[in-house]
C-alpha cells in the first residue's frame, strides 16, 4: 500500500492518512481482509509519530472501514450501514456543495465531476 503524504499541508497528518486508505478501498488497491502495516511499522515508513497512525486506525475503526485486533492489528472490515453512511455523507456533501455554491460552480460541473470520480473507482 503506498501512501502519500503532503507535511505541507493544512490537513493533519492522521486525516491524510484516513483518507489514504479509504481511497485504497475505493480504488481496490486494498480490500476487505487485507491487514494495513502495523501502528510502528506505517509510522516509520512515512515518518510520523506512531500516536498520529494510531489516531487514523481509530477513526478508520469508527468511520466502520477496518477493525483492529490483537493478533492481525488493523484489518480491512467494511461496516456495511448504508443508513449511517449515507447520513454521513450527507453532512460532508452538504459542506462541499455550499462551497461550490459561494464560488459559482453550477450543478453541470458538480455532476461531471461526480460522474468523473466515480468512473476512476469503477475501472
Amino acid at each position: 500500500m503506498l501512501i502519500e503524504i503532503d507535511f505541507n499541508s493544512e490537513e493533519a497528518i492522521y486525516i491524510q492518512l484516513r483518507n489514504q486508505v479509504i481511497l485504497g478501498i475505493a480504488t481496490a488497491n486494498i480490500h476487505e481482509g487485507d491487514s494495513l502495516p502495523s501502528v510502528r511499522q506505517l509510522a516509520e515508513t512515512i515518518g510520523v509519530n506512531m500516536h498520529t497512525v494510531n489516531k487514523a486506525y481509530n477513526v478508520l475503526k469508527q468511520e466502520g472501514f477496518i477493525t483492529l485486533d490483537k493478533r492481525r492489528g488493523a484489518v480491512i472490515a467494511l461496516d456495511e450501514n448504508k443508513i449511517r453512511a449515507v447520513e454521513e455523507m450527507r453532512q460532508q456533501l452538504q459542506i462541499v456543495l455550499a462551497k461550490a455554491c459561494c464560488r459559482a460552480i453550477s450543478r453541470e460541473e458538480i455532476h461531471e465531476l461526480v460522474d468523473e470520480i466515480l468512473d476512476e473507482y469503477e475501472s
